[in-house]
């Protein structure tokens, strides 16, 4: 838990702070590089454990993807990929700056956005989409008419398909 300022300061369970929720404000980026550092301690345990990088995915719902993004095209460029449910990126966020530096491969976006989100509008998550691809991330984005902010059965399917596309089973035996 962590005091949340959309919810005026009350204790929540969320990845990082928001000054509001919205994408064109600014970043809470210390409580974001904050988490950042802790799920990177759980990336090296993985790896520790004998998990080689880029068979790592990394990914969320709502603000979960959105945590996905920074931790993946930030700090771990080189996992196998990020998948994003009805999530969004700041228009200034730190990870298009960082993007913007960039010269390797990076890893592969799934998105997945029910056009009727009424907390994470889909404008915003087409927004992320299409600023991503302009700055050289291969993305998806899988539109959801009528869908609000909730995951569908179609949605976990299409999920299981891109997971199982960049982790097949056969290198699994390998590792």
């Amino acid at each position: 838990s962590r005091p949340y300022t959309p919810m005026k300061g009350a204790l929540s369970t969320v990845w990082f702070d928001r000054y509001k929720i919205c994408n064109d404000c600014p970043e809470h980026i210390e409580s974001i590089d904050s988490m950042c550092r802790e799920l990177t301690d759980l990336i090296n345990d993985e790896i520790k454990n004998g998990i080689a990088k880029n068979r790592i995915l990394i990914g969320g719902f709502s603000m979960g993807g959105g945590m996905a993004m920074h931790l993946a095209y930030r700090f771990h460029q080189d996992v196998a990929g990020v998948f994003a449910l009805s999530s969004f990126l700041n228009k200034d966020s730190a990870v298009y700056q960082a993007l913007k530096r960039n010269e390797s491969v990076l890893p592969e976006l799934f998105q997945c956005h029910g056009t009727a989100d009424e907390l994470v509008l889909y404008s915003w998550g087409e927004e992320t989409n299409k600023m991503l691809k302009s700055l050289g991330v291969s993305t998806s984005l899988h539109t959801f008419p009528n869908l609000n902010h909730e995951l569908n059965r179609t949605e976990i399917e299409e999920l299981k398909t891109w997971i199982v596309k960049k982790l097949p089973p056969e290198a699994a035996k390998m590792n």
